[in-house]
């Protein structure tokens, strides 16, 4: 079947509609030549295939090309005239005169987007992948790896998420596929014409959600294997049809798309204009006379440099909240460069820019006069700083407010703002959402200004020490003494050793072997002598030399320290205000060694003043730092003050997460909601089948709660639910809780949830989304459930001892429910001795011949192992302890094996545990240090979160071999996984 995106020969019966449509969908960009393009590969002419070219011979090539020229010829102009009267001539390929002078040869696979003045109007963005259910966008017809018989590497485009191998993106540009534009040309259209956007159209073979016309879902029986196109679906709006006339009709392809759920932060594609080189005008050359060549040389120069290939024009429109969305890709484990590929699906590509292609301030420029702009901060605390660094140099009036997407650790001021200390699988389309209604809040922001200190003795001078501080302004805290010590080493020890701190679990503990050094020598217990500190005009240094601090911290935000409270609630004391971040004070804090440890577990520091300006001396070289920049500082006077207020956006509650029907349900009086757990083994292991986790799942109880309840609410109640289970199963054991519908019965767990478990949102169409616990009090009960709520236990042990008991536990009620009046589930009247507990034992009835199977895994025999396969044997078998024959393979060593067990069994052995330790085979593999093995059963799709019975990852399992490298691979492996998630073909 040809498949190209051209071809919508099982479109049909109508056929006059088809044809149409078939050129039309095909590329609303140049669909003109498409149908004679298809026309022409049908008939024979190959000659775009260089392998093609040599079987056939010049000479043949020629003969069909002469045949044929004409028929292409008349066959273009008349669909170019056809597009013409259905009013789509603006979607055909704009010319590009710099495009022109570049030969096929210079072009290059672009990974990044082009503002250049050579840059291609509906240019794709290509990612690599290793995607292997996906059939090459081009079609059989013309896909290389399909005529040389070979695999080739491939290639996804973010904007669109089509999937080529990497030869064939030329046969795109010959079958003239463009992705979807992301800017116009300057004068291409009448000014007075209404300029809107088009629907982008491109055929899917898997397609999530349901038919906008019909209702009904997409049929995706085996998937992944199928070439059949099941969908077409916008890449701006999302919309998706099935592939059929009767729901996807001719007026689609003409009518305006309205850029989706998430169109008020887009930036059209019509506000984008490329602009020509200006020149000089012939006459005007002619007629004046060169009085001063270097005067006219110098304007010319200026207007060169004045001079940018795209311009902004906007259209504003009240509700428009245009998004520019800045991403580091080198925070949080490299987080950063698969996020950007998904924000470029959901957004315009040209308002998602990478920091580590040249930083923020060229795109600052280009969008400074849109109004309602907003910034999405994508990385840590630094980069936040770094972009309201630019946006002080700029002078952009008024400012735009500042998002954040916290990547990596600390996150202090993510934190602060609601955004989280960390993003973990939250979908980007509610984050977008959140950004779009967050409330606009501001942010002090303090100058330090340093000066030699004239005073200090010859003896106490550095030559090692800075004269100057590494940052001049701070938004988050400015500190000094014993946790700047700690950091300075790290970095310094990291900048001469950069291999030895390539892993997280690493760097914490070289930050605690560095901190318990320091608090052994005390190398900072004598900082009280070495200061004087002036607040307001308040000799402080009194004070300090009683309370001999080790730290002193200047703090503008709450948190501090990856998420503690220093300041904490100062209550009852009435000579000091609660901690604000935009009140113009700055808070004052000292820490000694006891109030440091405590600071981890909910305490807080010594509070020494709440003031405006700050003087503060120092006698002798001391390390501080400068929100998390460190540096030791030579004896200076260092004046800190207000340097202005920034605009920050606070993540805020929402009536709505997800966009729903305009026919709300009113929001009840009281919610009875029962409480269900799942385990992270299920969670990893099931997390793109919502039914088979709610079938995993095990009930708790029940609450009662407002209907307008946060998750903050429900925690309390769930805890509550908690202090009612027994400390150890009675006697009479579990309840088994049959569900009304008919499904299998479920026990009810009185296992106590562990300290870390959190809440799930079940309400997305596609999967579970665990919910940050510090956003738990942006978030309504009925935002995250619909008929249940889930929680997610990290910790949680699966026993395999499973019984019944009479009764459930007690249902709590937030209104605190009298002992006595509580709701329980009917009593169950059957007992173990009557009727039999249902077991969770897997069946491991080993019949003999399988035996053979396993002893030949275990041995490494892979030849009677293939001939045993072969003759019949069931490669899912398991022996009396719950291993597979992966186990077993892994431990003989045997890649041979290995690999063809991957190959051939089904994919729910990857990831199979066995009983003793709860071990998949890729933690055994990770224990063993057989790195080709780990490799092998990674690229093959293992879950690399999975924990074993004891809380340990692959990673954990290989650094406790001490195989750095192989863990370091595990971790990165890890971290793309997490974020893979989000990067499904398509999310209507």
């Amino acid at each position: 079947m040809a498949e190209g995106p051209g071809s919508w020969r099982d479109f049909s019966p109508a056929r006059n509609d088809a044809e149409l449509a078939r050129g039309a969908t095909g590329n609303f960009q140049g669909a003109a030549d498409t149908e004679s393009t298809g026309r022409e590969q049908h008939l024979g002419l190959r000659s775009m295939d260089p392998a093609w070219e040599e079987m056939r011979g010049a000479v043949a090539v020629a003969e069909v090309e002469e045949q044929f020229l004409h028929l292409a010829i008349r066959k273009q102009v008349s669909y170019r005239k056809a597009i013409a009267k259905s009013s789509l001539q603006h979607m055909v390929a704009q010319p590009n005169p710099a495009l022109a002078m570049r030969s096929d040869s210079e072009r290059q696979i672009r990974s990044t987007v082009d503002w250049s003045e050579a840059a291609v109007y509906g240019e794709h963005i290509w990612f690599e992948t290793n995607v292997s259910g996906d059939f090459c966008y081009v079609g059989e017809q013309n896909c290389m790896a399909k005529l040389l018989q070979k695999p080739l590497s491939r290639r996804k485009c973010a904007a669109c998420k089509i999937v080529v191998h990497t030869p064939c993106i030329e046969q795109l540009e010959k079958i003239n596929f463009r992705c979807k534009p992301s800017f116009r040309e300057s004068g291409s259209r009448n000014i007075r014409e209404p300029i809107v956007v088009r629907h982008h159209w491109v055929h899917r073979r898997r397609q999530e959600g349901k038919c906008r016309q019909c209702g009904k879902g997409f049929q995706q029986k085996f998937a992944f294997h199928s070439k059949e196109i099941v969908a077409i679906s916008c890449s701006w709006c999302k919309q998706a049809y099935h592939s059929k006339v009767s729901c996807f009709m001719l007026q689609h392809i003409e009518e305006p798309c309205s850029l989706g759920a998430h169109a008020a932060v887009v930036v059209p594609p019509t506000w984008i204009l490329r602009v020509r080189r200006p020149q000089n005008p012939l006459k005007s050359s002619k007629k004046k006379k060169r009085t001063s060549f270097k005067r006219k040389s110098s304007k010319k120069g200026a207007e060169e440099g004045r001079w940018k290939p795209f311009v902004i024009k906007p259209m504003p429109a009240p509700l428009m909240k245009p998004l520019l969305v800045f991403v580091n890709p080198k925070s949080g484990g490299n987080q950063g460069a698969k996020i950007i590929q998904s924000f470029m699906w959901y957004l315009n590509p040209r308002q998602v820019f990478d920091l580590s292609q040249g930083g923020p301030k060229e795109a600052l420029e280009l969008y400074r006069k849109v109004h309602n702009l907003r910034i999405l901060a994508c990385g840590g605390d630094g980069t936040v700083g770094w972009i309201l660094s630019i946006l002080d140099q700029l002078r952009i009036n008024p400012p735009p407010p500042v998002a954040i997407l916290p990547l990596g650790t600390g996150n202090d001021l993510a934190r602060t703002l609601n955004w989280g200390g960390g993003y973990t699988d939250e979908p980007l389309s509610k984050i977008l959402s959140h950004v779009e209604d967050g409330n606009i809040v501001q942010l002090d922001r303090w100058n330090l200004h340093v000066e030699p200190n004239p005073d200090t003795s010859p003896e106490e001078k550095d030559e090692a020490a800075a004269d100057k501080l590494p940052l001049d302004v701070f938004n988050n805290y400015f500190s000094l003494g014993f946790d700047a010590r700690v950091t300075l080493e790290f970095h310094e020890s990291r900048e001469a050793n950069p291999e030895k701190f390539n892993s997280r679990f690493r760097n914490k503990m070289f930050y605690a072997g560095t901190a318990f050094s320091d608090f052994l020598t005390g190398s900072s217990k004598d900082l009280a002598k070495h200061v004087r500190l002036v607040c307001d005009g308040i000799d402080l240094t009194s004070k300090i030399q009683d309370l001999k601090p080790q730290c002193l911290v200047f703090l503008n935000i709450p948190r501090y320290c990856a998420g503690t409270m220093p300041w904490g609630n100062p209550g009852e004391h009435h000579d000091f205000e609660p901690q604000r971040h935009d009140d113009g004070c700055i808070e004052v804090i000292g820490f000694t060694m006891t109030s440091l440890a405590a600071l981890q577990v909910g305490g807080h520091g010594e509070r020494l003043c709440q003031c405006r300006q700050v003087v503060l001396t120092t006698f002798k070289a001391i390390p501080m730092q400068v929100d998390g920049e460190p540096c030791k500082l030579a004896a200076s006077c260092i004046h800190i003050s207000l340097r202005n207020q920034a605009n920050m956006l606070q993540k805020t509650k929402r009536r709505n997460s997800m966009p729903l029907l305009n026919d709300q349900q009113p929001v009840p009086e009281r919610l009875r909601i029962r409480v269900s757990r799942i385990s992270m083994r299920d969670y990893e292991a099931l997390n793109y089948d919502k039914e088979k986790l709610k079938e995993a799942s095990v009930p708790l109880g029940i609450i009662v709660v407002p209907g307008d309840s946060d998750l903050e609410l429900c925690r309390t109640q769930i805890e509550k639910l908690q202090e009612d289970f027994p400390a150890q199963p009675s006697a009479l054991e579990r309840l088994l809780f049959q569900e009304g519908d008919g499904a299998k019965p479920k026990t009810v767990s009185f296992q106590r949830l562990s300290p870390k478990w959190c809440f799930l949102d079940s309400t997305t169409a596609d999967r579970f989304y665990r919910i940050d616990r510090a956003q738990e009090h942006l978030n309504y009960v009925t935002e995250i459930s619909q008929d249940e709520l889930y929680v997610l236990d990290p910790e949680l042990v699966v026993t395999q001892t499973v019984s019944t008991s009479p009764a459930m536990p007690d249902l709590v009620d937030s209104s605190a429910t009298p002992p006595g009046h509580h709701f329980a589930f009917p009593s169950c009247s059957s007992s173990p001795s009557s009727s039999p507990a249902p077991s969770a034992e897997p069946e491991h009835c080993l019949p003999h011949k399988d035996d053979l199977l396993i002893e030949a895994a275990k041995s490494g025999n892979f030849s009677k192992f293939q001939e045993l396969h072969q003759a019949g044997r069931d490669l899912m078998v398991r022996d009396s302890s719950g291993q597979t024959v992966l186990h077993h393979a892994v431990k003989s060593g045997s890649k041979d094996i290995v690999k063809y067990i991957i190959e051939n069994a089904p994919s729910e052995i990857l990831d199979a545990t066995e009983e003793e330790n709860g071990e998949t085979s890729l933690h055994q593999a990770a224990a063993l240090r057989q790195r080709t093995i780990c490799h092998y059963i990674v690229e093959a799709g293992a879950s690399l979160m999975k924990t074993d019975l004891q809380g340990d990852t692959p990673k954990h399992r290989a650094e406790k071999a001490n195989d750095p490298d192989l863990a370091a691979y595990l971790e990165n492996r890890q971290h793309y996984q997490m974020i893979q998630r989000e990067d499904q073909e398509t999310a209507v």
